[in-house]
This record gives C-alpha cells, sequence and structure tokens, in this order.
C-alpha cells in the first residue's frame, strides 16, 4: 500500500486541449495524448534534465513500482492531484479536465508497460486482518499488541517485519515481547520464541479476483520456558493463504496452517482461520479508509477426541495519515468454543506501509 505511485511529478497527466470528450480514443492514444511527454510513448519516463522537475518520474514499465498499487489510489491522485495523498502539488488535479472513463482508459495502457505477469496487482493488497496471515507478499512493519483482560494481565507485544523479494516472495521475522505470570508464580517479561517465515505466491488473476499463496514459518525456542515465555520446542509452521476481492469492496481471506513441535512431548495442532469485511472511503474514493472485519479463528490438536477451539473476532482497520500508508486496527479476540482458561483480549496493531 506504499503510496509512491504519486512520485510520479507533476506531468502524469500533461493534457491538452484537445483531450476532453475523446472518448472514442483507444487507451494507447489518450495516454500518448496526456502523458506521453513527459513519461514517454513506453512509460520509462524522460529525465530530469529535459523536464525541469525535482521530483524525477517513474519508470511505469518497473513492475516493482508499477504493480504495487490498486487502480484506485492511481485514480485518486489523477483525479484530485497530489495533495490529496500528502504528495507534491506539481501533480495536479484533473478531475474537472477527464473522465472517469477517460482515466481508466489511460490506467489500462499504463498497465501494459509492465510486462511480468507474475506481480500480483496491489489490489490484492488487503486489509490486514488481526491474525490472519494475507497471500500478497509485502513490505511493512508491524507492531501488534494483545492484552487478556484475564485476572493476571498477561500481554505480549510483537515486532514484526516483512521484506518481499522479487515478483512472488517475502521473508519475514517476528519477535514477540511477552509478559506474564510463571509457573512459579512470580510475573515475568521478556524475549519470547522468535518465528523466521517465508511466503510464496503461486497464483494471482485480477480478472477472477483471487490470490493464492504458500508459506512455511519455523519458531525457534528463544524463550525461556521455565519462565512461561516460550514453548521450549522448535516449530515448524507450513500455512497456505488465500484472498478473494468480491463486490461493493468487500473481501475474503483464508489462512490454513499447521504447527509441528520437534518435541514428541507436544502434540502437533491444525488451524483454520478466515476474514470477512468491507472497505468505506470517506470523502467519496478520496478520503480515509475504513475496514470493519469479522475473523473466525479455529485450531485444535492432532489427536485422537480432541476439541476444537473456537474464536471471534470483531475488528476495524483505519488508516491515519492521508498518505495512507499508516494504518491502526482495533478488536478483539472473544473465546466461543473450549473457553476454559482463555479469556477475551483486547488486540491492536500499528502497521507501517
Amino acid at each position: 500500500m506504499t503510496r509512491r505511485f504519486v512520485l510520479i511529478g507533476g506531468a502524469m497527466l500533461l493534457l491538452t486541449p484537445t483531450l476532453s470528450g475523446a472518448n472514442d480514443r483507444s487507451p494507447a492514444e489518450l495516454y500518448d495524448s496526456a502523458c506521453a511527454s513527459c513519461h514517454g510513448p513506453g512509460g520509462k519516463g524522460l529525465s530530469q534534465a529535459e523536464l525541469g522537475f525535482e521530483t524525477p518520474v517513474p519508470d511505469f514499465s518497473d513492475c516493482r513500482f508499477a504493480s504495487r498499487e490498486p487502480d484506485p489510489d492511481w485514480y485518486a491522485v489523477i483525479h484530485q492531484g497530489g495533495p490529496v495523498r500528502a504528495f507534491d502539488r506539481m501533480m495536479p488535479a484533473f478531475g474537472e479536465a477527464l473522465t472517469r472513463e477517460e482515466i481508466g482508459a489511460i490506467l489500462v495502457h499504463v498497465r501494459t508497460f509492465c510486462e511480468d505477469p507474475r506481480w500480483p496487482r496491489g489490489e490484492f493488497n488487503l486489509p490486514r486482518p488481526l491474525f490472519t496471515e494475507k497471500a500478497f507478499p509485502e513490505d511493512e512493519f508491524v507492531a501488534t499488541f494483545g492484552y487478556d483482560t484475564a485476572d493476571g494481565d498477561p500481554a505480549e507485544l510483537e515486532l514484526l517485519y516483512e521484506k518481499r523479494f522479487g515478483p512472488v516472495g517475502m521473508l519475514e521475522i517476528s519477535v514477540p515481547l511477552i509478559r506474564v505470570n510463571s509457573p512459579t508464580g512470580s510475573r515475568e517479561t521478556g524475549l519470547g520464541d522468535i518465528g523466521l517465515g517465508y511466503k510464496h505466491t503461486v497464483h494471482s488473476n485480477l480478472d477472477k479476483g483471487d490470490i493464492f499463496s504458500l508459506g512455511g514459518e519455523l519458531i525457534l525456542p528463544t524463550g525461556d520456558d521455565d519462565k512461561g515465555l516460550g514453548k521450549g520446542t522448535t516449530v515448524i509452521e507450513p500455512f497456505a493463504t488465500y484472498g478473494r476481492l468480491l463486490a461493493a469492496d468487500m473481501f475474503f481471506q483464508a489462512h490454513l496452517f499447521a504447527e509441528f513441535p520437534t518435541d514428541d512431548a507436544f502434540d502437533d495442532e491444525l488451524g483454520f482461520r478466515a476474514a470477512f469485511g468491507k472497505t468505506w472511503t470517506s470523502g467519496g474514493d478520496f478520503g480515509r479508509a475504513w475496514s470493519p472485519m469479522i475473523e473466525v479463528l479455529t485450531i485444535r490438536d492432532l489427536t485422537s477426541g480432541a476439541e476444537t477451539k473456537l474464536d471471534l473476532v470483531p475488528q476495524c482497520q483505519v488508516s491515519l495519515n492521508t498518505r495512507q500508508h499508516v494504518l491502526l486496527n482495533v478488536g478483539a479476540r472473544v473465546p466461543v468454543a473450549e473457553t476454559a482458561g482463555r479469556d477475551t483480549q483486547v488486540v491492536v496493531y500499528l502497521l507501517w506501509d
């Protein structure tokens, strides 16, 4: 969700008086009339020396840049200008000079400059649920704080860094800091079990509206299990994730995973998480984004007669700044089945994308 696309500078759409009303023009003809004088016929952009801009014009053929943002974000900047996303006023507003159809046609042509179809489109960068892993590979930092409302108020702060590389790969590291009542009765605070993960996008199809990824995480026994800060064994966690675009800015995400401790003293587990939500944008298509969601979380031991734990997590993500790359999500994890020893947990994350 990084809003770098606006750094295209002052002439993403350098209009000529003859463009308005040119609904019969092809996307390529509209682009040539509006944009090519600065961005070039192939979208690579003219040099700063040629244009005289302080901000360099980006290369639309660079898939690392062009694939990351959804069309609505490009549309917002073209229609309202750079300030709508806290960028340079050199990108003026063209909402009164271009129709919605003309802007859409230009974007259709701009999308052809990235010729590697492996890069998932930014439309699949759906709002992040509190627990369900996303299928889209990302570059982001997330700080998640969970507070148990049970007596003794145990809490956990997880620091997560995700780094995308190439068109379909992503590495991540999670570092939990935990406060618990230890088995000895004292209150302990310290490092939990660190996780190292990899995610690989197997399939994405914007026409069908779905994305699918596979991955795995290695959870290391870095927390002191004698103090209740860790599990005391290495855990291998393979997973599969799925995202689906639905009508009216609704979306569905699913996450299937298993946990295999390397110590036979622990049971293997199978879990499933799913999230359904919808995004509203204040001020038409150009303001703050609100994404209420509901998650369903299930997990059970892979042993005969084991019971399934079931939780519901109502929550809402909201963008905090004009650029919309800083996001807050607040929710509550409510046990529904197998609730013994489990209480409602308040969970909050702050995300920088």
